[in-house]
């Protein structure tokens, strides 16, 4: 096998896995030492009956050929000690498996040949697919043969498609057996933009072993910290993360009694807390940077707050506020604003109506709260320049008893989620005029609905206190949200992202349960 280019030439076509040709001229005979069970001819190695790959071959070795051996797998690093093979043939032989990286390390490998072999998968995945970087180090190959297999073209296969549209080498026209929409589709042309592979999932990360209701998350300090409402306990949970444990660890709280919100707003550097309780007031602590503590600065009307059920902050122009959301038969859900030495009531709105949440947005660049109660429908307020206070607009149709409203934005459009414990919760978006129904999701049970923005990904969290949390996952083409994964959260109450260190976690918040922090993971299938 001197030169063995003219005999390879005539082979029209094999019933293998791989058939690789580069043309060579003018290599010079090498006569390698073979061992007793390699037969050898001046630059050739022939094995028959080997039971394993022999590891004792001359490094100088030119040409390797295995025929009728007894193997059954070509292992990972093989080659490794032969770094001069620029010919190997299989031919006949009984191994069903070729491992990843299997031919690494042969950089001068210019023919490979694996015909009549009994191989049953490639990497377990049934000759429908190949090894990645299954090339990686044959730089000199110009010819690739990959006819003749049942390819499935996932994704598992996109770095082969990535290779072909990089390689200098002949590559012969393969098709796709799989799935029904690339059957009979030439590998060749595929472009890697056509494999969506990046999926994405939520799984348990650290768990807090107390039920909690609100879940918040502020930056302060050039950190990024989250603060949680324990309502038996009555305190105000503060975590930050452990850069070196890798985990969010308790540094401080603020003890009240049957707390519901816990609402951080950092106005110019200073942070405070406005702590709503169902039972002994409700009341406004700043963090005494000097002191290292939270210390209690004001006391909330508790004529006019009476059951606090939600609180929002905001900002309209250079101005700071808050609203509270009041459920009580006789309270007011009122804003308060700051003067610089404190909060004070500004507008009380909708009174006698059992407010139950408030959600403040912007649509067309307009500030606007929604109240949500469970006497009516929910009600839009807009923002009047002229008192610089909120007038009733109008109500959402058709959707009594909805517990909640949150927002979210996809590009320019706005949408609302509304939460229903009973009948059905909702998705809506802005028509220019009005709110107009756009998806429905069963939700008895639900008390949260938390739509989530995380990098890319649009989520909307469907909370239950008889079922699984759904999640759902905003499809752009569809333009609404379809199922994506379920999770076991107990009575949950409130979701929440936070982005700290590269990291992104979800918080939920169990009324009955523990408190569950998960990971956002991002899995490459192609990888």
């Amino acid at each position: 096998m001197g030169n063995a280019s003219r005999p390879f030439r005539r082979i029209a076509y094999f019933l293998c896995l791989l058939s690789v040709l580069l043309l060579t001229e003018g290599k010079k005979p090498v006569k390698p030492k073979c061992p007793a069970w390699c037969t050898c001819t001046k630059d050739n190695a022939l094995c028959e009956n080997a039971r394993s790959i022999p590891r004792s071959v001359p490094p100088d070795v030119i040409s390797l050929s295995f025929v009728r051996s007894a193997f059954t797998k070509i292992p990972e690093g093989s080659f490794l000690l032969t770094p001069s093979l620029q010919l190997l043939l299989f031919t006949s032989n009984t191994f069903d498996v070729i491992s990843d990286d299997a031919f690494m390390g042969l950089p001068h490998l210019e023919y490979l040949f694996i015909e009549n072999n009994s191989i049953k998968s490639l990497a377990n995945n049934n000759l429908q697919s190949l090894p990645k970087d299954i090339f990686k180090g044959l730089d000199s190959l110009t010819n690739v043969d990959l006819r003749g297999n049942a390819f499935n073209c996932d994704c598992k296969l996109k770095w082969l498609v990535e290779w072909l549209g990089s390689t200098n080498a002949t590559v012969e026209d393969i098709y796709c057996e799989s799935p029904p929409e690339y059957k009979k589709r030439k590998i060749n042309s595929l472009s890697p933009k056509e494999f969506d592979c990046i999926i994405t999932e939520f799984e348990v990360y650290q768990s807090l072993p107390y039920q909690s209701l609100s879940v918040d998350t502020f930056s302060y300090m050039n950190d990024e910290h989250v603060v949680i409402a324990q309502p038996f306990t009555g305190k105000c949970i503060f975590l930050e993360w452990d850069h070196v444990e890798v985990m969010f660890r308790n540094y401080d709280n603020i003890t009240g009694t049957s707390t519901v919100v816990c609402k951080p707003i950092v106005i110019e550097s200073q942070l405070y807390v406005i702590v709503a309780q169902l039972f002994g007031g409700s009341h406004i602590y700043k963090r005494d940077i000097f002191a290292n503590k939270f210390i209690k600065i004001q006391d909330i009307e508790i004529l006019k707050i009476r059951k606090p059920n939600d609180i929002e902050t905001f900002r309209i122009a250079e101005d700071w506020y808050f609203v509270v959301a009041d459920s009580s038969k006789a309270g007011f859900t009122t804003v308060y604003k700051w003067n610089g030495n404190g909060f004070y009531s500004h507008q009380s709105l909708h009174a006698w109506y059992r407010d139950t949440d408030v959600e403040y947005l912007e649509i067309s660049g307009k500030p606007h709260l929604i109240l949500s109660s469970s006497s009516q429908r929910p009600v839009i307020y807009q923002w009047n320049k002229g008192t610089n206070e909120f007038v009733k607009r109008f109500d959402i149709q058709d959707m009594e008893d909805a517990y909640a409203v949150k927002h979210f934005k996809v590009k320019e459009d706005v949408y609302i989620c509304l939460t229903r414990f009973i009948g059905d919760s909702k998705v809506m978006k802005w028509g220019g005029s009005a709110f107009l129904d756009l998806q429905r999701m069963p939700s008895r049970g639900s008390m949260v609905f938390q739509p989530l923005q995380i990098n890319n990904y649009q989520y909307a969290i469907l909370g239950s206190d008889y079922s699984f949390t759904q999640v759902y996952y905003w499809d752009a083409e569809k333009a609404k949200f379809v199922k994506f994964q379920e999770l076991n959260v107990q009575a949950p109450r409130s979701f929440i992202h936070v982005s700290i260190d590269k990291r992104d976690f979800l918080f939920a918040s169990s009324f009955k349960g523990t408190t569950l922090i998960y990971k956002h993971v991002i899995v490459d299938l192609s990888a």
